[in-house]
C-alpha cells in the first residue's frame, strides 16, 4: 500500500471584496463595484481550486480582517480556517504567514490573482517541496504567482520592490544568498492590468469552467 504524502498546507491571501480596496487597477476597466465582484469570484475560484487539490489544509489569510461575508461563507461551507493577515508590506505579511503556517508543515503561499491556476499545479508544487526548500511559480511580468517553503526565512521576502518587474529576479537572488534550493515548474501569467482581463473571457461577467484543473 503506497505512503500518503505528507501534507503541504495551501494558505491564500486575499483582500476583502470592497469597493475602492480590491482590484483598483481595473476599476478604469469594471468600476469599483465590478472590480470588487470580480475580486469576490477569484477568492471562491483560488479556494476551491486549493481544496481540489488536496495536498493539505487551505488557510484563508483576509485583509483587512476576516470578517467579510465572502470570507465567512467560504469558511463555513469548506471548513477552512480564516487569519487576518497583519500590517506591513507585502514581504512582511507574506513572511508571517509563512512563519506562522510553517510551525505545522510546509506551505505553498498563493494570492488570488492568477486565473490560470490550477489543482495539478499546487500537487506539483507541494511534491517539489519534497526534494527542494522552496519552490516557485514565475509570473510572465516578472514578479511571481506562487512561493513555497519548508521553513520561515524573513531574508527571503526583504527589500523587495513588490509589484516591480523584478521581484523574481531579486527572490532568486535572495534565495541564493541563502543557500536554499528551489525550482520553478511552471510559468503563468497573473490579472495586474486591465488588458490581462481579455486573456480569460471568464473574468468578466462569466463563470469560470473548473473541469480541466483536475
Amino acid at each position: 500500500m503506497a505512503s500518503t504524502p505528507d501534507p503541504v498546507i495551501v494558505a491564500i491571501l486575499a483582500k476583502a471584496p470592497v469597493p475602492g480596496l480590491a482590484k483598483t487597477r481595473l476599476v478604469p476597466r469594471l468600476g469599483a463595484a465590478g472590480a470588487a465582484d470580480l475580486q469576490a469570484r477569484l477568492i471562491v475560484r483560488t479556494v476551491e481550486t486549493a481544496i481540489r487539490a488536496a495536498v493539505g489544509p487551505v488557510c484563508l489569510w483576509c485583509a483587512p480582517d476576516a470578517e467579510h461575508l465572502v470570507f465567512v461563507d467560504l469558511a463555513a461551507r469548506h471548513g477552512i480556517a480564516l487569519r487576518a493577515q497583519v500590517e506591513g508590506d507585502l514581504g512582511q505579511r507574506m513572511h508571517a504567514v509563512v512563519a506562522a503556517e510553517t510551525m505545522r508543515a510546509p506551505v505553498l503561499l498563493v494570492g488570488v490573482d492568477c486565473p490560470p491556476l490550477t489543482a495539478e499545479h499546487l500537487r506539483v508544487c507541494a511534491a517539489a517541496l519534497r526534494s527542494h526548500d522552496a519552490v516557485l511559480v514565475p509570473a510572465e511580468d516578472g514578479g511571481y504567482v506562487l512561493v513555497g517553503l519548508r521553513g520561515p526565512d524573513a531574508r527571503v521576502f526583504e527589500d523587495i520592490a513588490w509589484g516591480g518587474p523584478d521581484v523574481m529576479a531579486d527572490t532568486r537572488r535572495r534565495l541564493t544568498e541563502r543557500r536554499l534550493s528551489w525550482c520553478e515548474p511552471f510559468v503563468l501569467w497573473d490579472l495586474d492590468r486591465p488588458e490581462d482581463l481579455d486573456r480569460d473571457p471568464t473574468l468578466v461577467g462569466g463563470r469560470r469552467d473548473t473541469t480541466r484543473d483536475g
